[in-house]
């Protein structure tokens, strides 16, 4: 793989106003597709399989006017409300377009017991992801003052319409920036961080245009441009730094310049493309868990690291060529052009190295308990499907969320549906009779509403109002409870569905999903390792220090997100559960991400070992030689995942939070103070293979090996190969 890799960046060096023209080409091809065919994403979370999936795909076939998406409107007064003072507000939501009912609160009896709350329930004739920007404008233009008789009333608009997708703002530039001071304090070089940065940016901007013409013809979740953008920054930037730091390391050694990029592409990108397709194959293999839009999530960001690969090893070095010795800060340049190279003093990773190797067993204790302890929040994680509980407390969703709560109980908002579908009309009737008194003995029910028939009389809706929030870790009770209760219901087929008892049985089954997924990733870590480092015990170190990163993320996570320790500092206003999801994307996208610093750090210590280094010293060099690179790469991507922590949406916050948390935990607690303290340990026996599984692993020479040979004709007849 490093001689062709070797050949592409020589080939891309020498033909860089052709690769680059093609590069622009594709941009421009891709963004007009965007604009062409970009299509509006979704906030509905649906999961085949489940009750409450079934109940609604049944709803849609058999009653579709109560099928569509719903929205309920708060009005509240400081006085009694009258039938006057609500009527404007039926009146006007009734009248937005694809509104097919606006139930008067008196007549439905959805007035507070002390009269100064009411809820307008509004029924749309279509589903939330066929909702359009002109019907969502027209509902968020509902809350307006009113004047009732009483004086002034207020409204708010809640529920699933009322729901703002998340937003790509100003917040992520804040990520893009601090990187582009760390790559100039890396490099000493305005031209070669400005480069880097542009190279990213160009990936990106493929990816992300790419992504957006699909979604006119694939159904995406709103968080999924955000992830690829996040994602696809973050290693944008790290897969330029890497093979850029290696280029500059070759010129400062008195290499041609396209010989240098030939070889940086041949070595540096050999591990960029290994690292790139761990991240690849564990965002793809969200497929696994069966969950639709959190397979679209994972394969959308998994395309856009992938352009950011073909990006780093192509044209980077086409850029490369145009950049020429500025690449180098002013100091080399002039000693490089002189001497035909120059003497590279040893920096802060030498000093590092020998002071973990001198503390090594303190520094495992101290590192593993440590990590151990900020596991231990995890144990009381609760996940769930966020609710707009959670959102910004001036947004009127959040508004109408705590002024149901206030005037009707925090059930109000988590209103669950039982479906009940019969062979006849008069079968029906009897079983919605049976259904209504069964549930209303459950406890955690505080009210059952009248049934709602469809036009034959075979389907009813029947309302149920749990006494707990929907989150609330008793309304999951109340849920299993009241299925538990209409099992046995006789002529029909009973079904409970609703927002959140969807929110429940997409949550459960990302949670039974998780041991799984997370059993599948680190098996593929040990596989893939031991096909780079051809060895059984650095796999193994490396997929318990993953456990430990992704332990200590969630911990932290959990105790800011859900405890709410420190969560003022980043504007969380309301904790509660992590959303479901959230950690099995976070297990994939730290995998890949560990996989990186771990190839970049030991790669270099295998290296320095099979040349003749002591275990000890071949330590101490992987750390010099790549500390500062890695440092920098953990920077960036803490950087650029921690800008999305000053989003408003608090699903893109969080997500922010624990990526940019285990980036910091994983490369500078895990990989750089941890890891060298065991390969310390363990001596040569880290790199230890068993012959006969030595002979049936393929060779990847990831760290190019042979193309170095090659290159200096030093391998043997059988192994020399062509270079070019």
């Amino acid at each position: 793989m490093a001689t062709l890799l070797y050949r592409l960046g020589r080939a891309c060096f020498g033909r860089r106003g052709l690769v680059v023209a093609v590069w622009l080409l594709l941009l421009g091809l891709m963004g007009g597709a965007a604009a062409a065919f970009m299509g509006e994403t979704t906030n509905a979370f649906r999961m085949p399989g489940t009750e409450s999936q079934h109940a609604m795909d049944s709803l849609r076939k058999q009653f579709p006017q109560a099928a569509g998406t719903t929205g309920s409107v708060v009005i509240t007064s400081d006085d009694k409300l009258t039938p006057q003072d609500v009527a404007p507000v039926v009146k006007d939501a009734a009248a937005i377009p694809g509104v097919v009912a606006a139930m008067d609160p008196f007549q439905m009896q959805s007035v507070s017991p002390d009269g100064r709350y009411a809820l307008v329930q509004v029924q749309f004739k279509d589903e939330i992801a066929d909702i359009t920007d002109k019907q969502r404008d027209a509902y968020a233009e509902l809350p307006e003052t009113y004047d009732g008789e009483g004086g002034t009333v207020r409204v708010e608009v809640g529920g699933e319409l009322a729901q703002t997708p998340p937003e790509i703002g100003s917040t992520e530039a804040i990520g893009v920036a601090i990187a582009a001071v760390v790559l100039v304090i890396t490099f000493g070089s305005l031209v070669a961080a400005g480069m880097t940065l542009l190279n990213a940016l160009v990936g990106v901007g493929v990816g992300m245009a790419g992504l957006y013409a699909l979604t006119g013809f694939v159904e995406l979740n709103s968080t999924s441009p955000v992830l690829a953008l996040m994602l696809g920054l973050a290693v944008g930037i790290d897969y330029s730094l890497f093979i850029t730091s290696r280029y500059r390391q070759f010129l400062v050694e008195g290499v041609e310049r396209r010989e240098a990029a030939g070889r940086a592409i041949g070595t540096a990108g050999s591990a960029v493309v290994f690292a790139g397709a761990t991240v690849v194959i564990a965002l793809a293999g969200l497929s696994v868990v069966g969950v639709p839009f959190l397979s679209a999530m994972g394969l959308a960001a998994a395309a856009t690291v992938a352009v950011a690969v073909l990006v780093a090893l192509t044209l980077l070095p086409a850029v490369l060529a145009f950049a020429g010795d500025k690449i180098l800060p002013r100091k080399l340049r002039s000693t490089v052009a002189e001497k035909g190279g120059a003497e590279v003093e040893q920096g802060f990773g030498y000093s590092w190295g020998r002071l973990v190797l001198k503390l090594r067993i303190p520094i495992l204790l101290v590192g593993v308990v440590g990590l151990g302890a900020l596991t231990l929040p995890a144990r009381d994680m609760h996940l769930a499907l966020p609710d707009a509980g959670t959102a910004a407390v001036e947004t009127t969703e959040r508004q109408a969320f705590d002024l149901t709560a206030e005037g009707f109980g925090p059930g109000f908002n988590g209103r669950l549906m039982a479906v009940v579908s019969g062979d006849g009309a008069a079968a029906t009737k009897a079983a919605v009779e049976d259904v209504a008194a069964l549930v209303q003995d459950v406890k955690g029910v505080a009210a059952v509403a009248p049934p709602q028939f469809n036009q034959d009389g075979t389907t009813a809706l029947v309302a149920v109002v749990p006494t707990t929030g929907p989150t609330d870790p008793a309304t999951e009770d109340t849920v299993h409870a009241i299925r538990g209760k209409v099992a046995d219901v006789q002529g029909a087929d009973v079904a409970l569905t609703g927002i959140t008892a969807i929110g429940i049985d997409i949550s459960e089954k990302l949670a039974d999903a998780l041991p799984v997924y997370l059993l599948l990733v680190v098996g593929l870590s040990v596989l893939l390792l031991m096909l780079v480092f051809r060895s059984v015990l650095v796999p193994v170190k490396a997929a318990l220090g993953f456990l430990l990163t992704v332990g200590a993320t969630f911990g932290l996570t959990t105790a800011v997100f859900q405890d709410g320790h420190l969560a003022d500092l980043i504007g969380v206003d309301t904790p509660g559960p992590l959303v479901s999801f959230l950690p099995i994307i976070l297990i994939g996208i730290l995998f890949g991400l560990a996989m990186d610093y771990e190839v970049f750090l030991v790669s270099r210590m295998r290296e320095d070992f099979v040349h003749g280094d002591t275990p000890r010293q071949a330590t101490v060099n992987g750390l010099g030689h790549n500390a500062r690179v890695v440092t920098a790469a953990a920077l960036i991507m803490t950087a650029v995942f921690a800008g999305f922590v000053f989003a408003h949406d608090p699903i893109i916050k969080s997500v922010g939070f624990a990526l940019a948390v285990g980036v910091v935990v994983d490369a500078f607690v895990v990989r750089m103070t941890l890891v060298p303290a065991v390969m310390s340990l363990l001596g040569r026996g880290a790199w230890w293979l068993p012959k006969w599984l030595d002979r049936a692993l393929p060779d990847l020479d990831i760290e190019g090996e042979k193309l170095r040979h090659a290159l200096d004709g030093t391998a043997p007849d059988r192994e020399k190969v062509a270079v070019g």
